[in-house]
C-alpha cells in the first residue's frame, strides 16, 4: 500500500490519497507542486513534481529520485508566488480543490537535515566558515568546536513549548548566529470514521492535524547571538509582535545586518525588517500596511539587489505591492526605506518575476492586462529596467502565453500562445526586444471542427457597477440548434486566490462534457477573484459569500439578451450552478442569497463555514481575529434562507482531509432543523472532490437533468 503526500512550501507533508497494491488514482494539483509516495513501512518511494499538463507517475517500489528543492521558481533565485504556486489554470472548478491546502504552520518535525546541522543559508559573497557547528539538544542550542570537538551550551531557556527549532543562520564572518525559536501552537485534530477500509471489516477511526481559523499557531522569532562572547543580543519585537510567518531570511554579505520578511497574522501588515548585528536594533526597510489584506500567497516578491562591491551590504530591494491599486514592482532604498522609483505602473498587473539581472539592472516579467485590446487575464512576457525605463513587451499574439528560452544566454525564446477559441500558435522571437523571427507552427483544428466540436465563446459584459468588464465563457453542445431554448448551468469556483475561467485552448473540458446533455454551460470570473485591480479583489475581504454573484447574474442576463437560446427563466426552473470546495460553498450560497435567480445547486465538499476550514486560506480572506462576519458568511448559520422552490444536493467524501467533512454535515443539520428539503450524498472511502468520482459525476448530471429539464435521465 502507498500513501500520497503533498509537500507544502515549508516542507510539511499533507496527506492525500491512499492506494492499495496495484491500484491507481488521480489527483488534482498545480504545476510545480511536489508529491511524495510513501510505502507502508514509512519509506519514501518516489518524489514527483507536477507539470502543467496531465501526467502519469508509476510507483514500483524502487527509489529513484531525490526530493526536488522547494524553491519559488526552480532554476531562478527569486520569483513571485505566482510562479511559486505555478498555477496551471484549472480545467474546471474542481481542479483547484487540492491546491487549496497550500500551507500549514511549521512544525518541529519538519526540520530539514541541512538546517539542523547549521548549514550556511541565505548569504551572498565570500564568508568565513564558522568555527562552531550549532546543534540542538533538548530544545536548546549547543556549539561544537569543529577543531577540538568540545561542546559548549549556548542557551538554557528552550523548552518543549518554546524551543529552538534547528534553523540556524550564520553570519558570513562566523561571529554572529541567528537561531529561530518557536513557540508551539494548537494541536487541533480532525477525526473521521473510515467506514469501509479495504483491509478489514470493521471501520477505522482516523485523524489528522488541522488548524482552523482562530486557533493558536506556532510562532517563530529570530534570536541573535554573539558567538565569541557566547551571549545573546536582545532583539526587540515591537515591529514583529504577532507573526504568521517569518521568512526570506538573509545575512548581508558584510555581516552588518540580518534581514527577513515579516507577515503579521491577519495579513494586513507585511514588513521587511533588518536586525543590526552589533546592537540587535530592528528597523523597517519596507512597511506595508493594508486596510484589507496583503495577498502574500500570490503577490509576494522580495529581491535584495546585489551590491556592485563584492562583500558589501545590499543598498536596494525590489518589492511587490498593490499600494497604487494594481500589482506592481518598486525599487526601495535599503538605507532609508523610501521608494527610489516605481518600476512598473499602469492599470495592469505584474503576474510574476521570471528572472532578475542585477548586473544589467533588468527584470523579466510575466504581466497581464497591458494591452487593453486583449483579455486582461492573458499572460504575456515583458522586460523592464530597474528605474522603470525601457518597458518592452516581448510577446504580442492575442492569447495567453508560455515561453521557453534558448540555452546559454537565452538570446531567443519559443513563444506558444492560445485562447479558448484559438488553437496554439508557436513562434520564435528575439529576447532583447521580442522581434518575431519566425512562425514555427499554427495548430490545425479542422479535424475537431469536422467532428462537430464547438469552441467555447468568449463573452464580456458589465458587472454590478455598470462599468467593470466581466469575462467568461459560454459552452454549447455539439448538436446545438440556434432555434431551440437551452437551460443554463454555471460551473463556479470563486476562490480569491486566483482567477478560474480557462484562458488557453483545450480540446476537451468538463464544461463541454456537461453541455452535451443539452445545457448551455457558463464559466465567469466575478469580482473578488484575483489578478485584476486591488479594488476588484477586495470585494472578497470578510465577504466570501458574495462570490461575485452580482457580477455573475448581470453577465448571464446580458449573455441571454444577446443569445436568446439561453433560457434563464426555464419555465420557473431558473439557472443551475455547481462547484466543489470553495465552489461548494459558492454554489450553496447562490441559493441562500440569490434563490430568485439560481434554482438548483449541487455542492460538493464545501467549506460552508469558514471557521470550519483550514486556517491559512480562510484567515487570509476573512481576517483575524475572528468577528461576526464569519457567521454572516456561513452557509450553515444561514441555511434556513433556502427558498422552498430551490433544489439542493450536498455531497461529501467521508475521508476528506482538505475540508473537514463536518462542514457539510453542519449544513445538513441546519437544513433539517429548518425543515428544508434537500438531498445528501455521502461517498464512503472518498476524499476531497468526491463528486468527481464516476458515481459522483453521474449523480450530479442526473440531478440537473431532473431539476433543469424536468425529465428522468436515460443512460445508454
Amino acid at each position: 500500500s502507498v500513501k500520497m503526500f503533498w509537500i507544502d512550501l515549508e516542507g510539511h507533508r499533507i496527506p492525500y490519497n491512499r492506494l492499495g497494491p496495484g491500484e491507481t488514482g488521480s489527483q488534482h494539483t498545480f504545476a510545480r507542486h511536489v508529491w511524495v509516495a510513501v510505502g507502508h513501512n514509512g519509506q519514501d518511494l518516489g518524489f514527483f513534481e507536477a507539470e502543467p499538463r496531465p501526467s502519469i507517475a508509476v510507483i514500483d517500489g524502487v527509489v529513484k529520485d531525490d526530493p526536488p528543492r522547494r524553491r519559488r521558481n526552480p532554476g531562478l533565485e527569486k520569483s513571485t508566488s505566482d510562479s511559486w504556486h505555478g498555477w496551471d489554470l484549472p480545467e474546471t472548478a474542481a481542479d483547484a480543490w487540492a491546491g487549496e491546502d497550500w500551507e500549514r504552520p511549521w512544525s518541529q518535525e519538519a526540520i530539514s537535515e541541512g538546517a539542523a546541522s547549521g548549514v550556511q543559508q541565505g548569504t551572498r559573497g565570500v564568508h568565513t566558515e564558522p568555527a562552531f557547528e550549532a546543534e540542538l539538544r533538548e530544545f536548546n542550542i549547543h556549539l561544537r568546536d569543529k577543531a577540538t570537538g568540545e561542546v559548549r551550551q549556548l542557551t538554557t531557556d528552550g523548552t518543549a513549548e518554546d524551543f529552538y527549532d534547528g534553523r540556524f543562520f550564520w553570519s558570513p564572518d562566523g561571529r554572529r548566529l541567528i537561531a529561530m525559536r518557536t513557540r508551539r501552537g494548537g494541536d487541533r485534530k480532525v477525526y473521521y470514521v473510515e467506514s469501509t477500509p479495504g483491509d478489514q471489516l470493521q471501520p477505522k477511526l482516523r485523524n489528522y492535524d488541522y488548524l482552523k481559523p482562530g486557533d493558536e499557531i506556532p510562532q517563530s522569532r529570530p534570536r541573535l547571538f554573539d558567538i565569541p562572547a557566547l551571549r545573546q543580543i536582545e532583539v526587540l519585537e515591537e515591529l514583529f509582535p504577532t507573526p504568521w510567518s517569518i521568512d526570506e531570511m538573509r545575512w548581508e554579505a558584510d555581516s552588518s545586518a540580518f534581514t527577513f520578511l515579516y507577515n503579521q497574522r491577519g495579513h494586513t501588515v507585511m514588513r521587511v525588517l533588518s536586525i543590526n548585528a552589533q546592537t540587535g536594533d530592528v528597523r523597517a526597510i519596507v512597511n506595508e500596511e493594508c486596510t484589507t489584506f496583503f495577498d502574500y500567497a500570490a503577490k509576494t516578491f522580495l529581491h535584495a539587489v546585489k551590491p556592485e562591491a563584492e562583500g558589501g551590504a545590499a543598498s536596494e530591494f525590489i518589492w511587490m505591492s498593490e499600494r497604487d491599486g494594481w500589482n506592481h514592482l518598486y525599487l526601495i532604498d535599503a538605507l532609508t526605506g523610501k521608494v527610489k522609483n516605481q518600476i512598473t505602473r499602469g492599470p495592469w498587473v505584474v503576474r510574476g518575476v521570471v528572472s532578475v539581472d542585477d548586473a544589467a539592472r533588468t527584470l523579466l516579467l510575466r504581466v497581464a492586462g497591458v494591452d487593453a485590446a486583449q483579455d486582461p487575464y492573458h499572460v504575456h512576457f515583458a522586460r523592464v529596467n530597474f528605474d522603470g525605463s525601457g518597458f518592452t513587451m516581448l510577446t504580442r499574439g492575442d492569447g495567453t502565453h508560455e515561453v521557453v528560452f534558448s540555452p546559454g544566454a537565452g538570446a531567443y525564446f519559443i513563444d506558444t500562445y492560445s485562447r479558448a477559441d484559438l488553437p496554439p500558435v508557436t513562434e520564435l522571437r528575439r529576447s532583447s526586444d521580442g522581434k518575431l523571427m519566425l512562425e514555427l507552427e499554427r495548430a490545425d483544428w479542422s479535424p475537431l471542427l469536422a467532428a462537430g466540436w464547438r469552441a467555447p465563446e468568449r463573452f464580456v459584459a458589465k458587472g454590478r457597477d455598470g462599468a467593470t468588464d466581466i469575462y467568461g465563457l459560454i459552452h454549447r453542445p455539439t448538436n446545438f440548434d440556434a432555434s431551440r431554448k437551452y437551460p443554463v448551468l454555471e460551473i463556479i469556483y470563486a476562490g480569491p486566490h486566483d482567477h478560474h475561467v480557462p484562458k488557453g485552448f483545450r480540446s476537451f473540458s468538463q464544461a463541454m462534457e456537461v453541455a452535451e446533455l443539452g445545457f448551455i454551460v457558463v464559466q465567469i470570473d466575478g469580482m473578488g477573484t484575483n489578478w485584476r485591480s486591488k479594488a476588484f479583489h477586495d470585494v472578497a475581504w470578510k465577504n466570501l459569500r458574495d462570490a461575485g454573484f452580482p457580477d455573475r447574474i448581470a453577465w448571464i442576463k446580458a449573455a441571454a439578451a444577446v443569445h436568446t437560446e439561453m433560457d434563464i427563466v426555464n419555465g420557473g426552473r431558473g439557472v443551475g450552478i455547481y462547484g466543489g470546495s470553495a465552489g461548494g460553498q459558492n454554489s450553496t450560497a447562490a441559493l441562500l442569497w440569490h434563490g430568485d435567480f439560481y434554482k438548483a445547486a449541487f455542492s460538493d465538499c464545501g467549506c460552508h463555514d469558514n471557521r470550519m476550514d483550514k486556517i491559512w486560506w480562510n484567515e487570509l480572506w476573512m481576517s483575524w481575529p475572528l468577528g461576526p462576519w464569519y457567521e454572516e458568511n456561513s452557509n450553515a448559520v444561514n441555511a434556513g434562507l433556502l427558498p422552498d422552490d430551490c433544489r439542493l444536493t450536498l455531497s461529501v467524501g467521508e475521508m476528506d482531509e482538505n475540508v473537514d467533512p463536518a462542514s457539510t454535515m453542519q449544513v445538513v443539520a441546519a437544513l433539517q432543523k429548518a425543515n428544508k428539503d434537500f438531498e445528501l450524498i455521502v461517498i464512503p472511502g472518498a476524499g476531497h472532490g468526491a463528486a468527481e468520482s464516476p458515481y459522483g459525476r453521474r449523480r450530479r448530471m442526473d440531478f440537473f437533468v431532473r431539476s433543469l429539464m424536468g425529465r428522468e435521465p436515460r443512460w445508454e
